[in-house]
């Protein structure tokens, strides 16, 4: 039966949670992320000693890299189990991972976020293609990080003579979210968040497995005007915390306090942001760029294949395409490091699951994406990063959905200087690393499989063009001023294939 929200402290929350709960947390890196519950909890433990051998659940990778987010629960003792899509803003959590001091799973974050409306539902899990053949396939690693986590989560299975993944159900007991806006019945809005989330189907799986909800807002009012903007209903809030909306727990982003622009939509009028300086990112993002069609709807990752929105905004072609992320937002500007889930100015912006679910059912005409290594099949590796879990995030979703995938990354890493001298590249200093290998050592994007469902699939660096074909990978485009033995073949494993090489346009090496 229905009670009414209680309006508690952090400690009275927290206090809550029972030791052995599966805990839910909402969030997309600061967007949405309930600090001061998170943060409470971890304080709590380590004066109490309780909460204990927590399961915590999560999407989107949610953490600053250092201390915030869900690097506070990195505690042995305080989680036992970890079921999260993203791992690299928390990498205090990945070292408890890495030194196999919990149970660990890494499934993609599109599958977590429709995983919680089945839970939600009761229904078995969620049933897909996205995952097979990559490190989450049972045949592989089946998601599992370390030794110490031995449960399968995900099964292969076949339906209607296909093979699928089966991602499990089970039990979610506490939802940990936030919002704006409560009002005396519990109901929560979003009205100052740059997200929607998935805060819903969190309370739902939570109240519906007997658990509890805890909320954080920035402010309490008598009743909330519009209905329509509440975005979980107060039947499913047992417990409100209050952090003021100038507090750093209530930041909008963990790098601003508050954009007016994430939740206004601007039309076709945008700020142009500050042009680019030359270097390697800028070349890649002009040449993927290019890749663009007008009137495309569009997935941009974080890191690299961010320079493209930026070029795409210097000249004047954002209104060409319509911009896409993972979290919600529909047209407008991505934003970027620790705002990235945000969007300046857009469209529309959706719940995140539902976003998904578009992307799933190959709403994408272009996804750029980052890489980490690149093989010679063309298979690609992104959730491991020199010895720390990275995490797979969206990726997946994004990469074996869009009807064209463009890789983007530098040809070296670790101190890749360039400069261009007369519209020609040059390499001032090489990178100590290729980023292209002889066979990755876990898969995170099957090039057997993008070639079986007719994806288009490109790699582009600063010197080199690469695309998929069914012989591997073959070098379309060569940057003016590079030497092929020397400065491509001769720093890669393996030779690509160059029936038909072309000049990369001269425009993407203007100073």
């Amino acid at each position: 039966m229905r009670a009414p929200a209680r309006i508690l402290s952090a400690r009275e929350a927290i206090a809550l949670i029972p030791s052995g709960a599966t805990v839910a947390v909402g969030g997309f890196i600061g967007s949405l992320h309930p600090e001061l519950l998170t943060a409470e909890l971890e304080k709590c433990f380590l004066e109490t000693g309780q909460p204990r051998d927590l399961t915590l659940v999560y999407a989107a990778g949610q953490g600053d890299r250092e201390s915030r987010g869900l690097n506070h629960l990195a505690h042995e003792g305080l989680v036992r189990r970890v079921v999260g899509g993203h791992w690299n803003l928390a990498p205090r959590l990945g070292r408890l991972a890495l030194e196999n001091r919990i149970e660990a799973y890494n499934l993609p974050q599109g599958v977590v976020c429709t995983l919680l409306r089945e839970i939600a539902a009761k229904r078995p899990g969620v049933f897909t293609k996205i995952g097979l053949n990559t490190f989450i396939d049972p045949l592989q690693t089946g998601g599992r990080m370390n030794a110490r986590t031995t449960e399968p989560l995900v099964s292969r299975i076949q339906l209607c003579g296909e093979d699928w993944l089966w991602y499990h159900s089970f039990p979610v007991t506490v939802g940990l979210i936030r919002g704006t806006t409560a009002d005396r019945r519990g109901n929560i809005a979003v009205s100052r968040e740059g997200l929607i989330g998935e805060g819903l189907p969190i309370a739902q799986a939570a109240k519906n497995h007997g658990g509890i909800v805890i909320a954080q807002v920035s402010e309490i009012v008598d009743r909330i005007a519009d209905p329509k903007s509440v975005r979980v209903p107060g039947i499913l809030v047992d417990a409100i915390v209050v952090a003021e909306a100038g507090e750093r727990a209530q930041w909008q982003t963990f790098a601003e306090p508050y954009n007016a622009s994430y939740t206004e939509s601007g039309g076709a009028i945008r700020d142009v942001p500050p042009a680019m300086e030359f270097s390697e990112r800028k070349i890649v993002g002009r040449r993927a760029l290019r890749e663009i069609p007008a009137g495309a709807v569009v997935n941009l990752g974080i890191g690299m294949p961010e320079a493209i929105g930026a070029v795409a905004a210097e000249e004047g072609m954002l209104d060409s395409f319509t911009l896409t992320v993972e979290s919600g937002p529909i047209g407008g500007t991505p934003a970027g490091g620790l705002s990235f889930g945000c969007s300046s100015n857009p469209e529309a912006i959706i719940d995140q699951p539902s976003q998904f679910d578009y992307y799933d059912g190959g709403g994408l005409d272009v996804a750029a994406l980052g890489a980490v290594e690149i093989d010679a099949a063309g298979n690609v590796c992104v959730h491991r990063v020199a010895g720390r879990f990275a995490g797979v995030g969206g990726f997946l979703n994004i990469s074996q959905t869009a009807r064209k995938v463009i890789f983007c990354c530098s040809f070296t890493a670790g101190g890749l200087v360039v400069d261009t001298e007369e519209g020609r590249l040059r390499i001032r200093q090489e990178g100590r690393h290729c980023k292209f290998v002889e066979r990755v050592e876990q898969i995170t994007f099957d090039a057997k499989g993008a070639l079986e469902r007719k994806q288009e699939i490109l790699y582009v660096t600063e010197r080199a063009v690469f695309r998929l074909t069914p012989r591997g990978l073959e070098l379309t485009e060569l940057a003016a001023g590079i030497d092929f033995e020397t400065q491509v073949a001769g720093l890669m494993p393996f030779r690509p294939a160059c029936p038909r090489v072309g000049v990369m346009p001269g425009e993407c090496f203007l100073p």
